[in-house]
């Protein structure tokens, strides 16, 4: 084989890079995070955004993998933005990631009610920051389902009753899937629900994502927003 034919073969087995639009109402900050995501390898930043009204436009015409989006900004907040953008059926493969000033902010608990999938402090490293991309885009958690839990249970004893409006539809849940349901919002890990329910791990994969069809939820992250809505799990 050729070094040409070599090269070509290489370029076409290379997987496409995982693409991000930066939100952020600071020039500085936003253009920081690009340099940093278009540093790295297998992601490229496709767009960036300085309010919320903009990040739609700019998200609706690039269709990103990941949207970096920040909370408190001019015109229309990451919040509303979040929800447009996750609410779109023509975006339903772009996942938004939150960047918090702190870890346990009410924002962050609004944005994941909204659709975010999850949230970066804005004081994280780099290296964190590229992860978080990289999670996101995969689907996983960024964080164990007990911290997850444990925004859940502060932001309900602060504002149950802006907790219980979003409410996510039962969608035909059987018992076995109200039983997982309740589990993965007690923070759970697969692992530990199988053996809770003397199942196979495969099952209770199974049974989640029956569960993330039906409550049309994004993830994992989501399912514990629901399994509280629903007071499967109570605020401890």
């Amino acid at each position: 084989m050729t070094t040409e034919s070599q090269s070509q073969s290489q370029s076409m087995s290379a997987p496409a890079p995982i693409t991000v639009v930066v939100v952020d109402d600071h020039p500085l900050l936003r253009r920081s995070l690009a340099m940093v995501i278009n540093n790295a390898d297998g992601l490229r930043v496709v767009g960036e955004a300085g309010d919320g009204v903009e990040a739609i436009e700019v998200v609706g015409a690039t269709a990103p993998d990941v949207v970096l989006m920040d909370v408190r900004m001019p015109h229309l907040d990451g919040i509303a933005a979040t929800r447009r953008i996750c609410e779109s059926p023509t975006l339903r493969s772009t996942r938004v990631l939150v960047l918090s000033m702190f870890e346990l902010d009410e924002y962050v608990f609004e944005a994941l009610q909204a659709g975010a999938s999850g949230f970066l402090l804005k004081d994280s490293r780099p290296d964190d920051l590229v992860l978080g991309i990289r999670r996101t885009h995969a689907g996983e958690a960024l964080f164990a389902p007990t911290i997850l839990a444990r925004l859940v249970e502060r932001y309900l004893r602060v504002s149950p009753a802006s907790a219980a409006r979003a409410a996510m539809p039962d969608g035909q849940l059987t018992a076995r899937e109200v039983e997982v349901l309740a589990l993965v919002g007690s923070g759970l890990s697969n692992t530990e629900i199988a053996a809770q329910l003397v199942i196979s791990v495969k099952t209770v994969k199974s049974h989640i994502a029956h569960l993330l069809s039906k409550l049309a939820a994004r993830d994992r992250a989501h399912l514990v927003i629901a399994a509280y809505n629903r007071g499967l799990v109570v605020p401890g």
